[in-house]
């Protein structure tokens, strides 16, 4: 007799047929695993904070900019207004009161007020950027925005002609350009220094963002 592939007379019980087949399922990552490997990315992204909180040196550096805006002020009011200019640099920088309305370099005169809430603003923020703060050169850079910001925020609050609208006291004056005071210039350090800063990926809580590129080799070469 001829029997087919499949029949009972031939089948092979120790050989199992297609039906038979199981199929054997692939086990996927538990989720420990991937928490793992999410990790693994991030901390290829970034280094953990290291040292002490800045918050002193913040505070330290806002003071001393405050302190000497203030007594630049006080100083140069009571010994140069109303009086003639003082040439520092031939005609180039000179020493000169000027009463300005505006805010930083003249700018915005008749936005008086307007300047007075944008600094109470600064002041806020970066309190609040102060609480996860770990990085030396972010707590310089904003000590030196909140020194400054408090300077002229002084002025606003104290000088004539009245409180919130008051006129902020400009001494430094620089031929072809502007005049300005301690205050503004320990802004424009302090921004300065906060642009270099993230332009080299540093966070004020002391980690470094890194590259994409970087990134990726790092997470290849932990495979």
């Amino acid at each position: 007799m001829i029997s087919t592939q499949g029949s009972p007379h031939t089948r092979d019980d120790a050989v199992p047929s297609p039906a038979d087949a199981v199929e054997v399922p692939v086990a996927e990552p538990t989720e420990p695993a991937r928490a793992s490997e999410s990790a693994s990315v991030d901390e290829a992204k970034t280094e953990r904070p290291r040292g002490p909180r800045r918050v002193g040196v913040l505070l330290v550096v806002a003071m001393l900019a405050f302190l000497i805006d203030l007594g630049s002020k006080v100083l140069v009011v009571a010994r140069l207004e109303n009086h003639a200019a003082i040439k520092v640099v031939g005609d180039v920088v000179t020493f000169q009161v000027i009463r300005n309305s505006g805010a930083a370099f003249g700018m915005g005169q008749a936005l008086t007020i307007v300047f007075t809430m944008i600094a109470s603003s600064v002041i806020v923020v970066i309190w609040r950027i102060a609480r996860r703060l770990y990085s030396l050169p972010w707590a310089i850079a904003l000590g030196l925005l909140l020194g400054g910001a408090l300077g002229n925020l002084t002025d606003r609050l104290f000088r004539a002609p009245s409180v919130f609208r008051g006129h902020v006291v400009d001494f430094i004056s620089v031929q072809h350009f502007a005049v300005f005071n301690l205050a503004d210039s320990a802004i424009v350090c302090g921004g300065i220094l906060v642009v270099l800063l993230s332009f080299r990926g540093s966070n004020p809580d002391g980690t470094v963002h890194q590259p994409a590129e970087k990134a990726d080799k790092a997470e290849q070469a932990r495979k």
